[in-house]
């Protein structure tokens, strides 16, 4: 089976987690250690503060993301 072959079984709403995480790690990968397992997407900051966030989505880590950058910036 070819990759594209697979691209086209894959339904609308999969992720294809390898693509994802390249694309989280382009974007944040400075700030956050990022990572998907078990079902769960997670970050952490690489500055050792803040916990551990994770999603059950990409958008809902990135939301968490953001939402941990914005109050990192206002500080």
């Amino acid at each position: 089976m070819t990759a594209h072959h697979r691209e086209q079984e894959r339904g609308i709403f999969e992720v294809d987690e390898e693509h994802t995480a390249k694309a989280f790690r382009l974007i944040w990968g400075q700030a956050y250690d990022i990572g998907f397992a078990a079902g769960t997407w997670r970050a952490r900051r690489r500055d050792g503060h803040g916990a551990v966030m994770t999603g059950s989505t990409p958008d809902a880590l990135n939301v968490a993301i953001r939402a941990d950058w914005a109050r990192r910036s206002t500080r």
